[in-house]
């Protein structure tokens, strides 16, 4: 999206970050031609952010998760290093 001379120049004095801008279009609430995003919404965007990051370090633990789905159907899910297609082939027999 585009930037104004003017847009530029606030956030230069008003100390806010491009970061902070996305922040706030990602997050934020509409008010008319607003996007605000104020402290208890930032509360509540902090603690998603830490509930995801332990969910994500516990996937990490597991070595990785892997879903596997079909349309809207959920299939089953697995760790990601849990299973491997070359342990799994049977020996191929010898014909005599």
């Amino acid at each position: 999206m585009a930037r104004t001379r003017h847009f530029q120049q606030r956030m230069s004095h008003r100390g806010i970050s491009l970061e902070m801008v996305e922040l706030v279009r990602q997050f934020g609430e509409r008010d008319q031609d607003k996007i605000v995003l104020g402290r208890k919404s930032l509360r509540e965007l902090i603690a998603a952010m830490q509930r995801l990051e332990r969910t994500a370090k516990e996937a990490m633990d597991k070595g990785g998760c892997v879903v596997v789905e079909d349309g809207d159907s959920l299939i089953t899910t697995y760790r990601l290093d849990s299973y491997d297609r070359r342990k799994s082939r049977s020996p191929k027999r010898r014909q005599i």
